[in-house]
């Protein structure tokens, strides 16, 4: 262990103190260890915490994820320069398709036209997305100069400028998720590597809804309940499924009998959503409700299972029937959520149940965009922070991303050069059954509590708030025994730094070592 004097150099330069023992996936994952050989092997047990005090495992998170973002966005030169721009499928066989230089002109942001209150050219009338990234992309456009020109340069600078936006979005994901769980900021790198983040950050505008929500849960990690209500009402605002992580932490506040806590964060995200979208509803409501109408009239679309269902089949689904349907299986599958948090042997942490609901969803939805995996990267490396399981999840997902584009390059090109139906149907089930496969290890992590990594170190819930520790007030079974959550592993409250044990005049939320 480092000395004092080396303990108080690193408070000096930093401005914080050390968090004593981080626990270094190097040390506790093979696949991690062996990957660290690249630079120069695992740290060994004499290394300082944050080095010489300029570069913490935030710092190098940080720069790790804008590194790997510009990889993608390198990767989307073909397109940039020229396969956007053709009218052709070379953007497909590419792999580079963006909406962004797409919807400049689709959308009428290159001819100056305001988000919801113009109407458009065609049969989309307005803007179908929600209102807070509505103005993300307007603020693009007026960075970008917009003079009423659809060219080629526009619609290039259009892309630039939100790529930039974008990128500080994906730096925020990263540090944000390395501060959730004070002592493992490494697992962010999950984030920050992550080949599927790389290569779909620029499809679509996710990334701002995805920043907002990981904001969130380091605001809910730190105890602070209202501004993690408050960020989940802006991310909703931006896209719909965040509010979905507010369905498991009613049922984990249930068990814990933090209502208070819950209420607040529910009220604090309704007031955030309707202060951002009312001002939309009042005066331009034909193009705020276009993104809902849209939702549900929209039909089956890529990557789902209900397009093999209709491609094998060879018969269309009615587009009601297929909203119903997905409702009740998305009910059914938080029924069963909810089931799970109530009976474990262990409450679950929240980014376990988090993930397992907006996997849920998308699952059971009728379009499964490349761009959606997104949306769970953050989750998942909170929630089962092991580097072959989240692999072997990336894998899959990377075979789809290829997959969709070489399907769309066969079925425009009129030599039909690409992946035919078969082969694509093929890769829509490979990544759905990737996701299936991060979904199961989850759940057998949540009923077998002593397999799941994050607690190996004795943690009971690092990102949980004020569910970290709390007793259980409601559990359904007979085996509950409302205790301290360390005592299920033999163990009495633990006390961290800075922090006061829960039931002992805190709530074990206080002060903790900075990462």
């Amino acid at each position: 262990m480092p000395s004092a004097e080396q303990t108080s150099v690193y408070e000096e330069r930093s401005g914080a103190r050390p968090a004593p023992d981080d626990v270094r996936p190097t040390r506790r994952d093979r696949i991690a260890a062996a990957g660290s050989e690249l630079i120069g092997g695992p740290a060994g047990r004499w290394a300082l915490h944050g080095g010489n005090g300029r570069f913490t495992p935030v710092h190098v998170v940080a720069l790790v994820a804008i590194g790997m973002f510009a990889l993608g966005m390198v990767q989307k030169l073909p397109c940039y320069n020229w396969a956007w721009f053709r009218g052709t499928s070379s953007q497909y066989t590419h792999a580079c398709y963006s909406d962004i230089p797409h919807l400049f002109v689709g959308r009428g942001f290159s001819e100056g036209l305001i988000p919801y209150f113009d109407r458009l050219p065609g049969d989309m009338e307005y803007l179908e997305y929600p209102v807070l990234t509505g103005v993300f992309m307007q603020v693009a456009s007026w960075f970008s100069g917009v003079g009423g020109s659809s060219g080629q340069d526009q619609q290039q600078l259009y892309w630039m400028v939100n790529a930039g936006m974008l990128m500080i979005c994906a730096a925020i994901i990263a540090v944000c998720i390395a501060r959730t769980h004070r002592r493992r900021p490494w697992d962010a790198l999950l984030v920050a590597l992550a080949p599927a983040f790389a290569l779909t950050a620029t499809i679509n505008w996710d990334l701002l809804a995805v920043a907002l929500t990981a904001a969130a849960m380091l605001m809910w990690s730190r105890g602070r309940v209202l501004a993690f209500g408050i960020l989940i009402g802006l991310a909703t605002a931006a896209k719909l499924y965040p509010v979905l992580l507010l369905g498991p932490l009613l049922v984990l506040c249930w068990r814990a009998g933090k209502w208070r806590e819950f209420t607040t964060a529910t009220l604090g995200a309704a007031a955030v959503w309707l202060a951002v979208n009312l001002p939309v509803m009042l005066l331009a409501p034909e193009g705020w409700k276009k993104f809902y109408t849209f939702s549900q009239e929209r039909g089956i679309d890529f990557g789902s299972f209900w397009l093999i269902i209709t491609q094998r089949t060879g018969e269309s689904i009615d587009v009601e029937k297929v909203n119903t349907y997905a409702t009740l299986m998305m009910l059914v599958a938080c029924a069963g959520i909810g089931l799970l948090i109530l009976r474990a042997p262990r409450r679950p942490r929240f980014a376990q149940v988090a993930f397992l609901v907006v996997a849920a969803f998308i699952l059971t939805n009728k379009v499964y965009s490349p761009q959606y995996v997104l949306w769970l990267i953050p989750l998942a490396a909170l929630a089962r922070p092991r580097w072959r399981d989240f692999l072997v999840w990336q894998a899959c997902e990377v075979m789809y991303y290829l997959g969709i584009w070489m399907y769309l390059a066969y079925t425009t090109s009129p030599k039909h050069q690409g992946l035919p139906v078969e082969g694509y149907q093929l890769a829509i089930a490979l990544h759905l059954l990737g996701t299936l496969y991060l979904c199961a290890v989850i759940v057998r992590d949540i009923l077998m509590p002593e397999r799941d990594g994050v607690r190996q170190d004795g943690s009971d819930d690092p990102g949980g708030g004020v569910l970290d520790g709390a007793p259980d007030a409601f559990v359904l079974g007979t085996t509950h025994q409302p205790r301290h959550a360390a005592a299920l592993e033999g163990e009495g409250p633990r006390v961290e730094w800075g922090a006061s044990p829960a039931g002992a005049g805190g709530n074990g939320t206080g002060p903790q070592p900075s990462v």
